[in-house]
């Protein structure tokens, strides 16, 4: 069949604007079913904005909701440089004095100099086991015993370290035993001489029963190189003695195997840096806990300026906002409020004004500064239990809020984001379905309209030779 290249050329009618009036007719559904499928796809975001605030409401409940924020500690000590402390019990609270006499530290050993750190010793099973010197007399010029007793500490079993061909230079004794993690940590130190290369091995914990016994099962260069007994035979050299921090807190002796102190002062952690005296204040850090009530009163008050603005209606333009009128969001707000006008029960304080906390006309919450620094100093405790009840517990602000929104976001909020989701999903398959028929609608326009210009071309060229034929007739007559 013949067709025409461009619409309306044969018949000149201008019958592609039409063509194209006819398509915007034809897919006005379609531009309904996408002005739907718009307004879906803006609830299904603000839904997504609620999740948000949601969110961080349930973080701001769920530091509440921990006893430990209540219970923290500070501890400020009066002369700086001496220890750093910090307690997670709330009854290490108060003012004491401590009196740092000697930190703890590791034991340190080193061996004869060797001429070439890379000149093979000799093989053999090297054994570290530790334990605890007692007794005899130390030589400070060379780092050795004299009638000393060594006391293997059991909790810390001996390792074992084997040395042959491919390690026994002194780099590879040294790198066999940092590799078997035996409790010790070695190195080489160059100290300028004619046989300058040095092994120091210092064992990589603190305290008495640190220090090493090392023996060698092996060559006699390698037994004489590292075989060290405190009570015996000692080819070592002590640089460092294996001891305890020794301090005194209020009057009273303290030894630690650590610098790390943990319960000297019961519920609290003293960090031992350098010797001398000093005072320490154990104060409950109110400040952390006022600021994390803050938050949450912020991030409640965040949630209901994000509810308010979806829920907008503009009475002079008559539009509503994405979730206008929507009831799961109105439910989630009063199953919240509810929880927070909910008196707690078994302790002093029960409901959150007695802490300065109170909901105002516009359904915010307003916080009275002084009136929570009251609380904060006057009964911590009592505040604890307004947001945070025992550990197993369920009650508490902090608590209740954490779960609420967990059931939300699991459930109602859930069931509404997926509904919507799968609206939309119905609606882009709707939309190509009919896309689908409107194409073909326009289609079978198109080719009829090709029809009609054929037709016309073919009788308009028709009428041309009628025309000239005719033309022809009457000039002969004539």
């Amino acid at each position: 069949m013949a067709t025409i290249s461009s619409l309306g050329v044969g018949s000149n009618l201008d019958l592609a604007t039409l063509l194209t009036q006819l398509q915007t007719a034809e897919s006005q559904p379609l531009v309904a079913l996408q002005a739907k499928a718009k307004s879906y796809t803006t609830k299904l975001s603000a839904y997504g904005t609620i999740q948000s605030a949601l969110s961080t409401l349930q973080t701001a409940a769920k530091k509440l909701g921990d006893p430990a924020l209540f219970q923290n500690v500070t501890g400020t000590p009066t002369v700086s440089g001496i220890l750093a402390a910090s307690a997670t019990d709330a009854s290490a609270a108060g003012n004491y004095t401590i009196d740092v006499s000697r930190l703890a530290q590791p034991q340190t050993v080193i061996s004869a100099g060797q001429a070439d750190s890379k000149t093979a010793i000799g093989n053999g099973k090297i054994t570290i086991d530790f334990g605890q010197i007692t007794g005899g007399t130390l030589d400070p010029a060379t780092g050795k015993y004299t009638g000393a007793t060594f006391t293997a500490d059991a909790s810390q079993p001996a390792k074992s370290i084997t040395i042959d061909p491919t390690n026994n230079t002194l780099e590879g004794i040294r790198t066999a035993i940092n590799n078997a993690k035996a409790g010790v940590t070695a190195s080489i130190v160059n100290d300028g001489s004619g046989t300058p290369n040095r092994l120091v091995l210092t064992s990589s914990t603190t305290g008495e029963k640190s220090s090493m016994r090392i023996s060698v099962d092996g060559d006699a260069p390698l037994q004489g190189l590292l075989n060290n007994d405190p009570a015996g035979t000692q080819n070592l050299k002590q640089t460092s003695v294996a001891q305890n921090a020794l301090l005194n807190v209020n009057g009273i002796d303290v030894t630690s195997s650590t610098n790390t102190v943990k319960e000297a002062i019961q519920g609290a952690t003293l960090t031992l840096v350098n010797t001398g005296k000093t005072g320490l204040s154990l104060k409950e850090n109110t400040a952390s806990v006022k600021t994390a009530i803050t938050d949450f009163v912020n991030a409640y008050n965040a949630l209901q300026s994000t509810a308010k603005s979806l829920t907008a209606y503009d009475a002079t333009t008559k539009t509503s906002s994405a979730l206008t009128g929507d009831s799961t969001l109105r439910n989630l707000q009063t199953r919240i409020r509810q929880a927070l006008t909910t008196p707690q029960s078994g302790g002093d304080m029960k409901v959150l004004t007695e802490i300065g906390v109170a909901f105002q006309k516009d359904g915010t919450l307003a916080v009275d500064s002084t009136k929570l620094d009251k609380a904060l100093s006057t009964n911590l405790k009592a505040v604890a239990n307004l947001f945070s009840s025992a550990t197993g517990s369920t009650g508490g602000y902090g608590k209740q809020i954490d779960a609420i929104v967990t059931d939300l976001n699991t459930g109602a909020l859930k069931v509404a984001s997926d509904g919507v989701t799968s609206t939309i999903k119905q609606l882009d398959t709707q939309y190509d379905a009919m896309q689908v028929r409107v194409d073909s609608t326009v289609a079978r326009y198109k080719a009829q309209f090709n029809q009609l210009d054929v037709m016309i071309n073919s009788m308009n060229n028709t009428k041309a030779y009628l025309t000239q034929q005719f033309n022809a007739i009457n000039g002969t007559k004539s």
